[in-house]
């Protein structure tokens, strides 16, 4: 038997509240984190929870983003309070998919240690009904207000935005994954529309997966041919991405994960059936986005995926399931190449269907993928994995679950992260003026046909990389490939500009 303080899974939920549904409630974040945890306590008294840690909301991830519903002003204890519990310790967590997974690798370490006990993860989103009632005369009033110590980890933004980004036009996520998305097209040597039929391939069977998932907010199968191409319902976001091919974040959707101790499983009379262990783990983060020697990859997410399923010691043949993070296509073609999966792996890339088919929850969306993954263990047993991406693939959470006991591992991030950030990092020219050529780009399809080309380039004097605007018409056209294209840029006050030379 493994040693009394190794920690478990005991209890997984999930739920939803879809506009389209009969029984929609109009349920804010914390109401459905609430019955998510409701379903994840089955069997656990409330009063034993030590630690409750929540998922940061996106409307509380970046400063001063507009709440017209009102929101909790500490959510981890409003949802203890709805539990009945009284927690030691509310933590709220920073901005980025990688947080549920980086929650459990800490507090299963923080439980391994003695350092907590019972320990609830919880997140939920309701951005759907915050989005149709922002603005309506019967609108729900989500404010509540909670005593108790919090704490509130910050945004967690360093790195990950700046104004030389926001001034181009690049403080969105699709933006900054298609300038990835179209380096690694580049890198491969495809076309526009061969690289366009590559993703909606990869894609399509995560559609299926949703289809079949009762907790999935657009639960409709597609093939690869209605993902890749543009259409009236499926409208071009960021070249090379339309709607289809990126996360969904009009959801209402709560999960939450219960662990504790073996010892106290065994107290609380938990069967072991019901045990998941946490095999594998790790926790890296990658350089800034203008910085990266390889726009086209993410090493640190391609190493924390391998260390956690070597602090497993399995290799990815033995995996029985497998979800990688699905933001944005170039997520999971990273992580998949870096494991040796092909796409069409047989066991599928996803358990949920996917960020842009089940649902974009917010940060919170591998807390259903973790929660999908015991599920599917319990029933059938074996190993699985969840990779949790943050940012433009900045920070990346891997885990490895097991449905037979393991003894708690370390593993050795901070020695990966170290070697990781030893390594060459490009200079950055804020103000670039000179001959260049184009390293990546992408156009921005806002409303009645407005276009903005954005190009990432190096000058040809001195190799330092540099953003600028310009170009679309140019960028947009399928004709065209942009990338090695030599150019002029100059500087105009804030914004740099792009033209021919």
């Amino acid at each position: 038997m493994v040693d009394s303080r190794t920690p478990v899974i005991v209890g997984v939920g999930q739920s939803i509240d879809r506009l389209d549904s009969p029984g929609y409630q109009r349920l804010s974040a914390v109401q459905l984190a609430v019955s998510a945890a409701r379903a994840a306590l089955a069997g656990v008294p409330a009063d034993v929870i030590d630690v409750v840690a929540g998922v940061r909301q996106f409307e509380i991830s970046v400063p001063g983003a507009d709440t017209p519903l009102g929101i909790s002003d500490n959510f981890p204890r409003s949802v203890a309070s709805r539990l009945g519990a009284k927690p030691r310790r509310a933590v709220l967590e920073v901005t980025g998919g990688q947080s549920p997974q980086h929650l459990v690798n800490e507090f299963a370490a923080a439980i391994a240690t003695g350092e907590a006990g019972v320990v609830l993860l919880a997140g939920g989103e309701a951005i759907s009904t915050i989005e149709r009632y922002a603005e309506a005369d019967d609108r729900p009033d989500f404010t509540e207000h909670v005593d108790g110590d919090l704490e509130d980890r910050g945004y967690g933004l360093d790195g990950m935005f700046s104004l030389t980004l926001m001034a181009h036009g690049l403080a969105d996520m699709p933006a900054q994954y298609a300038l990835l998305e179209n380096a690694r097209r580049a890198r491969l040597g495809l076309s526009r529309s061969a690289y366009a039929a590559a993703m909606g391939s990869l894609f399509a069977p995560f559609t299926r997966v949703a289809a079949a998932n009762p907790f999935a907010a657009a639960p409709v199968a597609r093939d690869a041919a209605q993902l890749a191409t543009a259409s009236d319902a499926n409208r071009p976001i960021a070249d090379p991405y339309t709607r289809y091919l990126v996360a969904r974040d009009k959801v209402n959707q709560g999960a939450a994960v219960v662990m504790m101790p073996v010892s106290e499983a065994q107290r609380l009379g938990i069967p072991p059936s019901r045990w998941i262990f946490l095999a594998g783990h790790a926790d890296l983060r990658e350089r800034d986005l203008l910085q990266r020697p390889d726009l086209s990859s993410s090493p640190a997410a391609g190493a924390a995926a391998r260390h956690a399923l070597s602090v497993a010691g399995i290799g990815v043949d033995q995996l029985a399931t497998i979800d990688l993070y699905s933001c944005f296509p170039i997520a999971v073609f990273t992580v998949a190449e870096s494991l040796g999966l092909a796409v069409d792996d047989p066991r599928g890339l996803t358990v949920t269907g996917g960020l842009p088919f089940f649902g974009g929850p917010g940060n919170n969306y591998s807390m259903h993928a973790i929660a999908s993954t015991v599920g599917r263990l319990r029933s059938a047993g074996g190993f699985g994995f969840v990779g949790a991406n943050g940012g433009s693939m900045t920070k990346y959470s891997a885990g490895v679950y097991s449905s037979s006991p393991v003894e708690w591992t370390p593993d050795e991030s901070p020695r990966l992260q170290s070697s990781l950030d030893a390594a060459a990092l490009v200079t950055e020219a804020e103000e670039a003026d000179g001959e260049a050529t184009i390293e990546t780009y992408t156009v921005k399809h806002g409303r009645e046909g407005r276009r903005r080309g954005i190009v990432v380039g190096r000058l040809a004097d001195d190799g330092r990389r540099f953003v600028a605007n310009g170009l679309a018409d140019f960028l947009a056209d399928p004709a065209t490939e942009p990338i090695g294209t030599r150019i002029r840029v100059r500087p105009t006050g804030l914004r740099n500009e792009v033209a021919f030379g």
